[in-house]
Order: C-alpha cells, then sequence, then structure tokens
C-alpha cells in the first residue's frame, strides 16, 4: 500500500500514490471468485490491511415482525431507555447449486456456511459477559484538540441547524398528503434519527468537558515528546502541521454541507452521478474514481432505482427551492456561478415539468450512454449537472490535496500517540473504520439523573407503553398474548417474565445495528441496535459511565416469531423447538 510513497511526496501527488496502490491491490484480490475486497485505514494511515469477503449476490427476506414491534417507539424512544423494540429480521443467502456466488435465479439454493451462530438455550441476565461482532462505521477518538473544537464549536452546530429546518420542511410540505408522508417517512427518520444524535453529541461534550479533557491529553502527549530529542525530531511537526490545517480543513467542511443541500433535489444528485460516471468510464477500470469502476455497478443501479420510492416532484421542487435558500447564504465566491447561470436560465417550472429523469427506466438508460450525449442533451437538470462538474471535479481535487497533506502528518501523529499510550500503560486500538471489529463487556444497567435504569425491559412494560396509535401501536395478537402471559419457555427466570430489550457496556457506534450480540460460549443472545443518547459522545471519547448499548433479546425475537407469527418452520431450521402456540 505504502510502495512509491516517500516522505518527499506530499497532497494531491501523496494522495494519488495511495489510492492508485489501493485499487491495484484491491482488484488483485477481486480475481478470486466471489470475493469482494478492500483496503482499510488505521491508526490516521499509519497502517493498511487489505480486507476481502464473500460476496453473496442473491440474498432473500426471509421474516420480519410486524411493525408494531420492529419499529414500536418509533423516533420518541429512539436513542432512549427504557426501550421496548423489537427491531430484527431473518434474511437467507443464496448460491448456485455449484455454491458459486450469482444474482437471482430461480433454481439458485440457500447457502451452507462451514459454521454458524448457534442460538443459546438460555439468555443473558445482569452482569453476564456479551461481546459483538460487527462493522462499525466512524469514530474520531485520536482527533486533535483544534479539531475537536471546530468540530462542536461551529460542524455539528451547523449541521444541526440545517437538519432540523430539514425536518421541519419535509414535515411542512408533505403534511396532509398521506402518499407523501409514506414516500417521504424513510428519509425524515434518517434526518430525525441524525438530528438527535447531534444533539446527543453536543450536549455530552458539555458534560464531560471533551474540549478541556482533550486539552490536558495533548498536552501531556506533546510534553512526553518534547523530553526526548529523538522523540521530538521524529514526532514533533506532525501536530503543529495537523494544527495549521485546521483552519482550511474547516472552512472547506462548512461549505461542503451547504453545497451538499444541491442534492436534496433527487434528481439533480441522480444527472450529477450518470454524467461522472460517464466521465469515468472514458477512463481504463483502473484509472476511474473509486465509487465509479466495473466493480460498482450493480451498487449504482440499487441507487439510482430505490429514489422512486422516495419521491414525488411537487414535494421535492419545494425542497430543494428550500435548499437554495440556504445555498445562496453562501459567500458569492464559494457558489457555483456557472450552476447559477444555468438554473437561472432553465427556471425552476421548466426544471421539474421537462425532464425525463424521474422515470426509472429513463435513469437507468442514462448510465450506457456517453459523455458527449449529456453535454448535447436538453434535460433540464442533466444540462446543470454538466454546468456543476467542473466545479465538483475541482473541489474534490483541492480535498485531495488536503487529505495528502493530513495523510502524511496524521500517520506519524497517531505513530507517536501509540508510543505513549503504550509507554503510560494504556490500552490503544484504533478508530473505527467500518471494518470487522469485535467489542465485549457485561449485561448492565446505571443511573442517570437520579433514575435507576435496569439493565432489562419486558413485555410488561410494552404493554404499559401500548396506546394502540402511531408509534405505540402493538399487533393486537402481541397484546393478547401478554395479557395473558402466554410466554412459553422464553420467560427469563429471575425476571419472571418475558424480556424485550437488554443493555450492556459494550463498545458500538453507528453501522453496529444488527450485529449479532453472543455469550461467553460464542451463541447468539441477541441483537445490538441502538444506544442511549448521552452515551453518543463515546464517538469521540469513551465515556465508561455513560455509554450503553441497546439489544434486543433473543427471547423476545423467538417469542414473535413463535407465539405471534407461527413461524415454526423457521425456528425449526434455526435448530429451536418451537413451543406450543396454546
Amino acid at each position: 500500500m505504502l510502495k512509491g510513497v516517500s516522505d518527499k511526496l506530499n497532497g494531491f501527488a501523496r494522495y494519488e500514490r495511495l489510492d492508485r496502490n489501493r485499487k491495484a491491490l484491491i482488484a488483485a484480490c477481486e480475481e478470486q471468485p466471489n470475493r469482494r475486497c478492500d483496503v482499510e485505514s488505521y491508526y490516521g494511515g499509519a497502517s493498511y490491511y487489505l480486507q476481502q469477503k464473500l460476496e453473496i449476490q442473491d440474498v432473500r427476506l426471509v421474516y420480519a415482525p410486524a411493525l408494531g414491534i420492529g419499529n414500536f417507539g418509533g423516533e420518541t424512544d429512539n436513542w432512549t431507555w427504557p426501550r421496548h423494540t423489537g427491531d430484527f429480521g431473518f434474511y437467507r443467502a443464496y448460491v448456485a447449486p455449484d455454491g458459486s456466488s450469482r444474482p437471482y435465479a430461480r433454481d439458485n439454493v440457500p447457502y451452507r456456511p462451514k459454521s454458524w451462530l448457534r442460538i443459546a438455550s438460555k439468555g443473558v441476565q445482569d452482569g453476564d459477559f456479551v461481546m459483538v461482532v460487527g462493522f462499525p462505521g466512524e469514530t474520531n477518538r485520536f482527533r486533535t484538540a483544534d479539531e475537536v473544537r471546530f468540530n462542536f464549536a461551529r460542524y455539528e452546530p451547523l449541521l444541526q441547524h440545517l437538519l432540523s429546518d430539514y425536518a421541519a420542511q419535509i414535515n411542512q410540505t408533505t403534511a396532509g398528503n398521506r402518499e407523501a408522508q409514506i414516500r417521504y417517512a424513510s428519509i425524515l427518520q434518517g434526518v430525525e434519527n441524525y438530528k438527535k444524535k447531534l444533539a446527543g453529541d453536543l450536549a455530552g461534550a458539555n458534560a464531560i468537558g471533551l474540549d478541556v479533557r482533550k486539552a490536558i491529553e495533548e498536552k501531556a502527549y506533546l510534553d512526553w515528546v518534547a523530553d526526548d530529542p529523538a522523540r521530538q525530531a521524529r514526532y514533533g511537526a506532525a501536530i503543529g502541521e495537523l494544527g495549521a490545517m485546521v483552519d482550511e480543513n474547516s472552512q472547506a467542511s462548512l461549505e461542503g454541507l451547504r453545497q451538499a443541500l444541491l442534492n436534496r433535489a433527487q434528481m439533480l444528485s441522480s444527472a450529477r452521478t450518470l454524467y461522472r460516471w460517464a466521465k469515468e468510464h472514458e477512463k481504463l477500470d483502473e484509472d476511474r474514481e473509486r465509487g465509479f469502476q466495473d466493480r460498482d455497478r450493480n451498487q449504482t443501479v440499487d441507487q439510482l432505482t430505490q429514489i422512486e420510492r422516495g419521491y414525488l416532484p411537487d414535494i421535492d421542487r419545494k425542497l430543494f427551492e428550500a435548499a437554495l435558500d440556504e445555498y445562496r447564504r453562501l459567500d458569492a465566491k464559494d457558489r457555483d456561478t456557472a450552476f447559477e447561470t444555468a438554473l437561472d436560465q432553465i427556471g425552476l417550472d421548466r426544471l421539474y415539468a421537462e425532464t425525463k429523469l424521474a422515470d426509472t427506466a429513463t435513469r437507468l438508460g442514462w448510465l450506457d450512454k456517453r459523455a458527449a450525449a449529456f453535454e448535447a442533451s436538453d434535460d433540464p437538470f442533466i444540462k446543470l449537472a454538466v454546468a456543476l462538474y467542473p466545479g465538483d471535479i475541482a473541489a474534490e481535487r483541492a480535498a485531495k490535496d488536503r487529505a495528502g497533506r493530513a495523510q502524511a502528518a496524521r500517520a506519524t501523529y497517531m505513530q507517536g500517540l501509540r508510543a505513549y499510550w503504550q509507554a503510560i500503560g494504556r490500552p490503544v486500538y484504533p478508530d473505527a473504520n467500518g471494518s470487522l471489529r469485535i467489542t465485549w463487556g457485561k449485561v448492565s444497567g446505571r443511573t442517570r439523573d437520579g433514575q435507576i435504569w435496569t439493565p432489562f425491559t419486558t413485555a410488561e412494560g410494552l404493554l404499559a407503553k401500548h396506546t394502540g396509535k402511531g408509534e405505540f401501536d402493538a399487533p393486537a395478537a402481541a397484546v393478547a398474548a401478554i395479557r395473558a402471559k402466554n410466554y412459553g419457555p422464553y420467560v427469563a427466570p429471575e425476571l419472571g417474565t418475558l424480556p424485550v430489550d437488554f443493555m450492556s457496556t459494550v463498545d458500538i457506534t453507528n453501522g453496529n445495528s444488527g450485529s449479532a450480540t453472543l455469550n461467553g460460549r460464542g451463541e447468539f443472545v441477541g441483537l445490538a441496535f441502538d444506544g442511549t443518547l448521552d452515551g453518543v459522545i463515546s464517538d469521540w471519547a469513551y465515556a465508561a459511565d455513560r455509554s450503553r448499548s441497546i439489544h434486543v433479546d433473543s427471547r423476545f425475537m423467538l417469542w414473535t416469531m413463535d407465539k405471534i407469527d407461527g413461524a415454526a418452520w423457521l425456528l425449526k431450521e434455526m435448530g429451536v423447538l418451537p413451543a406450543s402456540r396454546s
């Protein structure tokens, strides 16, 4: 990965060399059949690992509980405890009869792995060891004090403001329109989820004094570096180099938030993707930008196809108009004049009345057209995408230059920080980056603000929340079974009732939703799916006293499948003997 990467190589050239090396390693790895490969960066680019996964192309939904179980509590209960959500589902992977991976075919057969997770015959109880195996997305625990200050003083407050406005705009524009509310429900849920997390981030940073904490830790590290001439020579300049880039990166980050507003027009976002695809396909595959190579085609098709689920032109236009109002607050030097000129010439009426991209077949058809066809097109959204392209490429090149400069400094900084942590006996581990990780802890409640959070919620608690309306509308069959205490063998003896969710001290983040939770014998006992709001600050600085993960208990999953939905055939396949549906 570091072949040809010397200290003399910096900025854009350094980024390009690393990117070329990454793509070459991935291409060689994917010459193996049925493989999806990637190269992940660890410790700020101080080390890299090539990772490969078995790629299965035919995956089918087998079972999902009713919405009143799978999303019970909705946004109201999101990031909170006590929780009574049965957030789970089951899929089955299919392969060709010879075991190779291929797209859907009628004669595909269920994939049979050499090993699989077995469901524990007994669930967990308070104090039990648990571990989670999953793919956590991203944490920022090794950012510098200056970077932390910028994030919490400027970046997250602006993002929170933009998301709050966006949520309000979606609610306002879809009010009274049931079809629009259904189509935009997923988008709104995502916005509300992130907005709520940001609120937890900002409150958590203030509660634990994160800026002061980072400054103290950083000073101790710098003092350690300065105490030894060899360490000073090796590590001393790196943090200063990162600090010198904070203002530059900060301005670009804030501009990027408002530039991204333009993609709220979903057909403009599609047109930009399609035109970039055409431009990249003028090059050899190994020279194309990541995300636009042949290996990315299926994912791109899926993204372009799924747009129709959450799109109505009248609603999209209103949301785009609101986004343009925010975009125009950028300084004139930071706005794209070619885009603004093209938009003024076309006008919003023509933009939505004359585009053909809203039709899925038409949209997908553009994926195989040459760049010249885009440049000659009269479709108004395509004309806007073509106008935006030079600015997009210039901004991307500048971002790559910054990334190349930062990589060299951050890798050195992280090498020094790792040496310092090891010297003082502090455990060191890389930030989450979407790769496979194992985290462990124990089933445990906590106290908060005078409240005692017990580690389990129960079926009776779910019934107490049930109102029969909105987010708290459990299925009638579940309500009846709970009232009759028809729990079968799924009762937790120490609780004397059916558990729903439980809390633990395992360390997870975004990307871990749906990660398997195992006991000390490696048996399946639940799924991690959320955390508590006051613990999300652990993405920046782990706070053991605040951080708790929320898991759906396997006993509640089995009870729902058995007693409510009668999925006995699936339980038997999973090695579980169904109880009588009395």
